[in-house]
């Protein structure tokens, strides 16, 4: 076996995947020689090279068995899953109304599950099975005020992928990847300037967030014949992860 990843024949399903951290990961996906598809609410207005887009809202399953039975009908298989859809606003956890909860919950865990299980029912009938890769974050190891229910289903989606390998095995390995901070189109909205960016960047161990087709390499070795082995498992991709911060007081103490 060649130490190189190589999807050429695959077909996979990136949600989410025309913008931010999924355009990343079809790219990559698209350069190892994948059939692309990506997905989400709106139509594409910038969609990745070589990828073909579907609307599906992901929250709703109905929605989801659509797409995936298309995705069957028109390419013959499914091989490779990215549930990368998510995200939300901040809002304090005593402020947010349950209606926000429900939706941060509904796209963020319960995607997830929809997606996965209409995806595997397609990739049980196939003689080599396929790979599902969740999207996690680091909100799912630490605290997360102010977005305390993406951070929870985070977590949730870190527990589910290790049941779903358990359950889907051998036939489909499923894996999630909890991400740090990544430099996407909307970082200035979410972090604030250069020189704030700059600051954040300076707490994180290997001194900079991660580029969207970073994580796009990782979703691809998940994906392909060198993970062969490796399925439940949650690979963290933070850049080596946040200091403790009382560190930050000892440091000032000897300075």
């Amino acid at each position: 076996m060649s130490l190189a990843v190589d999807l050429s024949g695959q077909v996979a399903l990136v949600t989410g995947g025309a913008r931010g951290i999924g355009r990343g990961i079809a790219s990559v996906l698209v350069e190892a020689g994948a059939t692309v598809i990506t997905c989400g609410r709106s139509d594409a207005s910038d969609p990745v090279e070589g990828t073909e887009h579907r609307l599906c809202d992901v929250r709703d399953a109905e929605a989801v068995e659509a797409l995936i039975a298309g995705i069957a009908d028109t390419h013959g298989r499914l091989d490779l899953v990215v549930n990368n859809a998510g995200g939300a606003p901040y809002a304090l956890a005593a402020d947010s109304s349950p209606r926000l909860d429900e939706k941060i919950l509904g796209l963020n865990l319960s995607a997830v599950l929809a997606v996965s299980k209409a995806a595997n029912a397609v990739m049980q009938s196939q003689a080599n099975g396929g790979a599902i890769v969740n999207i996690s974050s680091v909100s799912a190891l630490r605290p997360s005020p102010g977005t305390a229910s993406y951070g929870a289903a985070k977590a949730g989606v870190d527990s589910l992928t290790r049941s779903l390998a358990v359950e889907w095995g051998p036939k489909v390995r499923v894996n999630s990847i909890d991400i740090g901070l990544c430099r996407t189109d909307e970082t200035a909205d979410h972090y604030g300037d250069d020189a704030t960016v700059a600051a954040i960047e300076a707490t994180i161990p290997l001194g900079r967030m991660a580029e969207p087709d970073e994580i796009g390499r990782v979703v691809a070795f998940l994906a392909s014949d060198l993970a062969s082995y490796v399925s439940g498992a949650t690979l963290a991709c933070h850049g080596g992860g946040e200091p403790p911060v009382f560190l930050h007081v000892v440091n000032q103490e000897h300075q």
